[in-house]
């Protein structure tokens, strides 16, 4: 089975996004915040992280630059999900290691387009 580690300070878009992908397949860890979630990937390596831009401790640009320099931090495939949609955040977020964007609020439908997209499903 394939897992997945969901990084948001919501509650409510924690839920929401473990409903759909355990509909999917996977199976769900969670992180409140990037240093929460660079703890959990000191251990096993998620197949996938969906990840939130805007979060307290630590962000999610600062937590994917820190993961991707970790020993097999290359190997998560990373999906922003966030409400930063302009351009200079989606090219500091691919910049930093992202393999795709993905804008709140988000459904069934974009998570698997796009979890598609990088070869996770």
């Amino acid at each position: 089975m394939k897992s997945c580690l969901i990084v948001d300070d919501s509650k409510v878009v924690r839920m929401v996004a473990r409903k759909i992908l355990e509909e999917l397949g996977f199976e769900i860890s969670e992180a409140v915040d990037g240093q929460q979630a660079l703890d959990s990937c000191k251990g096993q390596k998620p197949d996938a992280i969906l990840l939130d831009w805007n979060m307290p401790v630590m962000n999610g640009i600062e937590f994917l630059k820190e993961l991707r320099i970790t020993a097999g931090g290359d190997s998560p495939k990373v999906v922003f999900c966030t409400t930063e949609n302009d351009m200079a955040h989606i090219t500091e977020a691919i910049k930093a290691g992202a393999n795709e964007y993905i804008m709140k609020p988000f459904d069934s439908d974009i998570i698997q387009t796009k979890f598609a997209q990088v070869g996770i499903l």
